[in-house]
């Protein structure tokens, strides 16, 4: 099965129908450093390894490619902290994991904390936002989200997991780059349906932010915004979103075939509901990379089988590969 467009609702249970636009679309949506001592050295290569390391090369004309294994291992770390639905202490826990490796980049680290309303009463959430600054004015967002759905035993390896792992080591890789343009990731909380997906109960974090940036300017800035979402499968085939603007759907679908990435970015259309959505609605030129394919029939998607051991390093290359060529060429456009 290739594509979300082969779904059979006599496989997928009532709770996944309710999340389906129509049958057969699916609804969801970072050569040396120069050394001050080997104490230093030690220190860095301890405290920050990956991190640090990147930031270093980058400062002399290095620099990081883009690595699928550490992807997935900042993946696992993730989801070592079990369930983390919006408000739960493991979520807590995961947003000062986050925030701690980002302050190890020399990144700019902003909270945005609100109180969401959601079904089951008032619930605090927070996205977390790292800026790599440029020097043009205008700016690219790459957005995802790290909140788990809220259910008995789901730790969310893919869905959520694999999206923190990809923000991670996208900020490994932009450490000390020289950009043109401003660069933000951004870990949206609150994704996740606290019950049934709906338009008031869904993408919270994403809601809040694309409100705030509207008022502060900054999706007046913004080139693109590119969410990913659900992509560490190791069998990875991306959705050709509808929903999507097509020119920057375009731009990425035409990088993922210059790097021989054919196979695991389809061309099947599909309609998807996700955090770019709000986005969208503001006006702002953005994109959702999602493999809503998970397992036979969609199987593995918001159930205990979404683990770790349906995640490959390959696939989160291909995704960092693709967003690594894509984000000079956004900033090349005036």
């Amino acid at each position: 099965m290739s594509s979300c467009s082969r779904l059979d609702y006599g496989q997928i249970g009532p709770a996944r129908i309710g999340r389906l636009r129509h049958p057969g679309v699916c609804r969801f949506t970072l050569k040396s450093m120069r050394l001050v001592s080997g104490i230093c050295v030690l220190l860095l290569a301890v405290l920050a390894p990956g991190i640090c390391s990147a930031q270093a090369a980058a400062k002399t004309g290095g620099g990081k490619r883009f690595s699928g294994s550490a992807a997935l291992d900042f993946t696992a770390k993730s989801v070592a902290f079990g369930p983390r639905p919006s408000g739960s202490a493991a979520n807590l826990k995961l947003r000062a994991y986050i925030k701690g490796q980002l302050g190890a980049c020399g990144c700019e680290v902003s909270s945005d904390a609100f109180t969401a309303q959601t079904p089951d009463g008032p619930v605090a959430m927070e996205n977390i936002i790292a800026k790599f600054p440029g020097k043009s004015g205008r700016a690219i967002a790459i957005t995802g989200h790290f909140d788990t759905k809220k259910m008995a035993g789901f730790v969310g390896a893919n869905d959520a997991g694999s999206s923190t792992g990809i923000l991670l080591e996208l900020a490994a890789v932009l450490a000390g780059r020289p950009r043109e343009d401003d660069v933000y990731l951004v870990f949206f909380d609150g994704e996740e349906a606290v019950r049934d997906w709906s338009a008031t109960d869904s993408t919270y974090g994403s809601r809040h932010l694309a409100r705030k940036w509207t008022g502060d300017g900054t999706n007046r800035r913004l080139k693109a915004l590119i969410n990913v979402d659900m992509t560490g499968d190791k069998d990875l085939d991306i959705v050709y979103e509808m929903n999507s603007v097509p020119s920057l759907r375009k731009l990425v679908w035409d990088s993922a075939d210059a790097l021989g990435y054919t196979g695991e970015f389809l061309r099947q259309p599909n309609a998807v509901e996700d955090d770019h959505l709000p986005f969208l609605e503001a006006g702002v030129r953005a994109l959702d990379l999602i493999d809503f394919n998970y397992g036979p029939n969609n199987m593995y998607w918001h159930t205990p089988q979404d683990t770790m051991d349906k995640l490959g390093a390959h696939s989160f290359e291909v995704i960092g590969n693709v967003l690594m060529r894509v984000i000079p060429e956004l900033e090349a456009e005036k």
